[in-house]
């Protein structure tokens, strides 16, 4: 800290030995950056505020709500535009002096920089002009950005209600005259998708339409080989059944042949015994005897020989009918379906420029149609718009802070600029003298002559002056005080000036 103390005191005593070069190095900068800001022309900017009204509402009954804005946003794109600018420049003030057509093209550049057109809200706009002239005074200067901006009003109210009439009306000869184009295109190619689906019949549609036939012809394979497996497993289940029903049933009793004495026979049996009769019982031999004879016998006997018809036996049989009946229908789908199937392949498979020809003019005809449909829907929105603006505007301007003539100019800031080339001045009147003792090498201080020589020093002598010496050095501070002064004063009474003459512009 004490080492960054003594440097700072060093360098203070080294410009405090040069003051009278820092004091003219800072006036010499002063006037100099004073005489510049002096030269810098005024410039003065006017602005105002438009509301834009959409009174849009039988727009938005008919569907074509939007416009408005899609309009202010195309006037704000093109406001600033070379046409526009040059409007501008020929109606005011602006055009003295040009004489050629690449001064034109440099007033156009610089107009474009110095005019804003903002929107501070949904339906508030902010349109901003900053002129200065040098050839021109102050108050022709301000005069002129009013005149910059009220022209940007006219031109913004002339391309939102008179242009955008008239874009209607030649847009809507620009769509009929398309129209009437696409409509032949797409009558052309309708007659060649006509003629081509006369002669490929299994083209029709193009080669995605026959993908999607061949997709939904295997799910019906599917479908039916499905619903095959499911009849063949209910016939097989039928089939089962009906083998183990009988076709007759016997009757027991008279007249019921051998069949029927047999289950006699077997009843007598079973009832000896749940009498509790043994099988040596002699009627139990007796009656197994004669059971052993009753079915050789009945074995012999025709089926239907002493037995009724069995109903069931019957509905089964018409189950199983019926059941083959839809196996076989099934199959005779499903041969057809493969055939088809397998015809259509082919057919692909064997004429693919066929194929590729259908796509190309499938997908033509469906673009040219999309084409057409678009266009004509533009074209009616955009004959009902017409009718809206003909009928009730859309727009509706209010000036709501009209420009006025600015009374204090918007650049340069004189009194910072004033204030800024002081500092400046005094701060390159200091650079200059420590940078002038950075060429001759001395020692301010005791320690920075030893730190230099690397040895201790045992003392200093300091300066003894006469009378006569130390009243020059009065002078001499007096002096330097009154030219130090004097600069701050200069750059007051500048200040000064600038303040009076701003209120009395105003």
């Amino acid at each position: 800290m004490n080492e960054v103390f003594e440097e700072f005191r060093a360098a203070a005593h080294a410009v405090w030995q040069r003051r009278w070069l820092a004091l003219g190095i800072a006036w010499g900068v002063c006037l100099l950056g004073w005489m510049v800001v002096a030269l810098i022309p005024n410039s003065y900017e006017s602005e105002a505020r438009i509301y834009v009204q959409l009174d849009d509402v039988l727009s938005k009954q008919i569907g074509i709500a939007g416009d408005g804005e899609e309009n202010i946003a195309r006037v704000r794109q093109t406001l600033a535009s070379s046409v526009n600018l040059e409007k501008v420049i020929r109606s005011t003030k602006l055009d003295e002096g040009i004489s050629s057509k690449r001064d034109m093209e440099n007033a156009i550049a610089t107009l474009s920089k110095n005019v804003s057109v903002k929107s501070q809200e949904d339906n508030l706009f902010k349109l901003t002009a900053r002129v200065g002239q040098r050839d021109l005074p102050d108050a022709e200067n301000a005069k002129l950005s009013q005149a910059v901006v009220q022209k940007l009003i006219d031109i913004f109210r002339e391309e939102n209600i008179a242009g955008s009439r008239g874009d209607v009306a030649d847009t809507l000869v620009f769509l009929d005259q398309q129209l009437d184009q696409r409509k032949r295109e797409l009558e052309a190619a309708e007659q060649r998708r006509l003629a081509f689906e006369a002669k490929n019949p299994d083209l029709i549609g193009g080669s995605a339409a026959l993908s999607s036939k061949l997709e939904a012809m295997r799910s019906d394979l599917r479908g039916v080989d499905a619903d095959l497996a499911a009849a063949q497993s209910a016939l097989a289940a039928v089939n089962g059944q009906l083998a183990g029903t009988p076709r007759t049933l016997t009757t027991p009793g008279q007249g019921g042949g051998a069949r029927g004495a047999l289950a006699q026979a077997e009843a007598q049996l079973a009832a000896a015994q749940a009498r509790g009769l043994t099988d040596s019982h002699p009627d139990v031999i007796a009656l197994k005897k004669q059971i052993q004879l009753l079915r050789k016998q009945a074995a012999s006997e025709s089926p239907d020989a002493g037995g009724t018809p069995n109903p069931a036996y019957s509905s089964m049989v018409s189950i199983q009918a019926e059941r083959q009946a839809n196996v076989q229908s099934l199959t005779a789908r499903k041969a057809a379906l493969e055939s088809d199937l397998s015809a259509m392949v082919a057919s692909q498979a064997s004429e693919p420029a066929a194929a590729a020809e259908a796509n190309g003019i499938s997908r033509d005809y469906d673009v040219l149609r999309k084409n057409y449909d678009k266009l004509l829907q533009d074209r009616e929105e955009m004959r009902l718009r017409g009718q809206v603006e003909s009928e009730r505007s859309s727009f509706k301007f209010d000036v709501i802070d009209p420009p006025t003539i600015p009374r204090i100019p918007a650049s340069p800031n004189r009194p910072l600029l004033l204030l800024g080339v002081l500092i400046l001045g005094i701060g390159a009147g200091v650079g200059g003298a420590f940078a002038f003792s950075q060429l001759r090498t001395t020692f301010a201080t005791t320690e920075k002559l030893s730190r230099a020589l690397g040895l201790p020093v045992i003392g200093s002598i300091s300066t003894s002056l006469t009378d006569a010496a130390r009243g020059l050095q009065r002078k001499q501070l007096r002096m330097f005080t009154a030219g130090l002064a004097s600069l701050g004063g200069l750059a007051i009474i500048l200040l000064a000036v600038e303040f009076i003459q701003r209120s009395l512009a105003a």
